[in-house]
């Protein structure tokens, strides 16, 4: 299954000068726990702003120029065909992980949302979640984390 994962504030910011504009232990660990034995499917700049592979799971750059520089155990990627191929091929889940752009690219193909809602407005952000990202969607489980953060799961509409 093709899953995107995100963690937002209230005001719509994912991020800031490529970087998550927050800190909240529990949503990294729900993060880690969520995706590890996966494959993570990230943008160029979501690679560069992590800076290494994410340990125990498949890490996949998605990319359409292919000019970046990957270490030998990160795949690269240069379409959502290919993705859907990835998924097909692999026995896991697939889950995408950022950034905007790679949201919006893969809307069509991502199957279920795992959304992680943070208590706060970010004015100085500089990426936003799509407005429409979840039309298309229902949302159902929805569980705390603590810290006021509430991780909401979206499912496709049949």
């Amino acid at each position: 299954m093709i899953i995107g994962i995100v963690a937002v504030a209230r005001n719509g910011a994912i991020g800031r000068d490529n970087k998550l504009p927050w800190h909240y232990s529990a949503d990294l660990k729900f993060f880690k726990r969520t995706t590890m034995g996966n494959a993570v499917v990230m943008g160029s700049r979501t690679w560069q702003s992590i800076g290494r592979p994410l340990p125990e799971r498949l890490n996949v750059v998605l990319s359409r120029t292919g000019d970046v520089k990957l270490p030998p155990e990160v795949r690269l990627i240069g379409s959502k065909e290919e993705l859907v191929e990835l998924a097909n091929e692999i026995d896991s889940d697939v889950f995408v992980i950022g950034g905007a752009s790679v949201f919006s690219s893969l809307r069509d193909v991502i199957e279920k949302w795992i959304v992680t809602y943070i208590p706060e407005n970010i004015d100085d952000a500089d990426t936003f979640l799509p407005d429409d990202l979840f039309d298309g969607f229902t949302p159902g489980d929805e569980f705390d984390l603590g810290d006021g953060l509430v991780v909401r799961v979206f499912e496709r509409d049949q």
